[in-house]
């Protein structure tokens, strides 16, 4: 198969890497508009895999329509590792092309417009599926599957998901794990979620709660945008509660919530000088300067079911490679995205149209996959009120 990256960051040059080191990837074109910095992804990755020159570079302003969908017509499928705004130009583009297509998402709005392509998509018979990164995505595959297990209903469907540094870096106790305009639509934007089997927003930052997992240190959970994807829509009237909430060092959830209450998150642009800037995109810049590091990072993920007394339970806490120099939330969030697109191409994922991550991915298929990766999701079933029988 040839395959299309868009973005040659961190996880559009990890999920480059992933798909030039499967056998049955042909090639891999990484784009960006940034030539020198596609070229050097494209050659690191190349020295990386045993099947040298697999990677090639090109340059595409993904805001140039035609050129993206001329590139997508050479391809079987294309990835988005750009920011959210653009996926829905994208999407549109890669239907036009007859490429499958899927994304990193996180943006309840974005998302909603692209699955209503859902029609035009499968009469052109491509694949789209946003959000499937680690949260929204993983989650979504492993969520679907635990409703299975449960027999389709449940009282909660939990997430916790974050991407910390391994040792705290003040002063947030935080450091930048992706995009930053990622970082702040999760801050800034409402959460959506299940409340009494009904649909609900809640505001981000909200509702922290202590989170422990053994060997780490306790963790504050909070309420964040996008990570809940479509589980609420196909969930609704079937789970009692379903949310997403972001992990963080204890303390992280006040500090950010005072920017949030002070305005600092909005997107309304304001005159400066002679300039017009919005206040997000003041923060943007000051977060990449303040959450800007390299420390070894770590990722922890857990997704839980409860009916009645029964805890089903899938697990994953993951570490940066200093082998390959790739941070845990690159491996985590564009290995299950290459993963995806891989399936969508192939026919695994045989739905066409619109593709949704809890509903279409085959979550054992994907956890094989990611198995082999040397990620391993641990699955526990136990009562609430015996911790000590596990079945795995």
């Amino acid at each position: 198969m040839k395959l299309l990256v868009l973005g040659a960051g961190m996880m559009g040059s990890a999920a480059a890497y992933d798909m030039a080191r499967c056998a049955r990837v042909e090639s891999v074109t990484l784009a960006d508009t940034d030539p020198k910095r596609a070229r050097e992804a494209a050659a690191q990755i190349n020295r990386m895999v045993e099947v040298p020159r697999r990677v090639r570079a090109v340059a595409l302003d993904v805001e140039d329509t035609n050129a993206v969908k001329s590139l997508m017509a050479r391809h079987e499928g294309a990835l988005s590792a750009v920011p959210y705004f653009h996926n829905l130009k994208l999407a549109k583009a890669a239907v036009a092309a007859g490429c499958h297509f899927a994304d990193l998402g996180g943006n309840n709005v974005v998302v909603k417009a692209e699955l209503a392509l859902e029609a035009h998509a499968a009469r052109r018979k491509v694949r789209l599926a946003p959000d499937c990164g680690l949260s929204p995505g993983m989650v979504s595959v492993l969520g679907g599957e635990l409703m299975r297990r449960a027999g389709g209903r449940a009282d909660a469907l939990k997430i916790f998901v974050g991407g910390l540094p391994q040792k705290p870096v003040p002063p947030f106790g935080y450091q930048l794990a992706f995009s930053v305009e990622g970082l702040i639509n999760e801050y800034a934007e409402p959460a959506k979620i299940l409340r009494k089997k009904k649909l609900a927003t809640v505001e981000p930052l909200t509702e922290v709660e202590t989170f422990r997992i053994e060997g780490l240190p306790e963790l504050e959970a909070f309420h964040t945008s996008g990570g809940t994807s479509t589980l609420p829509e196909s969930y609704a009237g079937k789970v009692g509660e379903c949310f997403e909430k972001t992990l963080r060092y204890p303390g992280h959830a006040a500090a950010i919530r005072a920017l949030y209450d002070f305005g600092l998150f909005d997107n309304t642009p304001r005159k400066i000088g002679e300039a017009r800037v919005s206040p997000r995109q003041m923060m943007a810049a000051l977060m990449l300067e303040k959450f800007g590091g390299n420390q070894p990072d770590l990722t922890i993920m857990r997704v839980e079911a409860h009916t009645g007394l029964r805890v089903r339970s899938f697990t994953l806490v993951d570490r940066s490679d200093p082998k390959t120099g790739m941070t845990s939330m690159m491996r985590t969030t564009a290995w299950p995205a290459s993963i995806v697109l891989q399936m969508l191409v192939s026919g695994e994922i045989e739905k066409l149209g619109a593709v949704l991550q809890e509903r279409d991915i085959p979550a054992e298929q994907f956890q094989a996959e990611m198995g082999a990766r040397g990620m391993e999701i641990l699955y526990e079933s136990r009562n609430a009120a015996d911790d000590e029988g596990t079945e795995k």
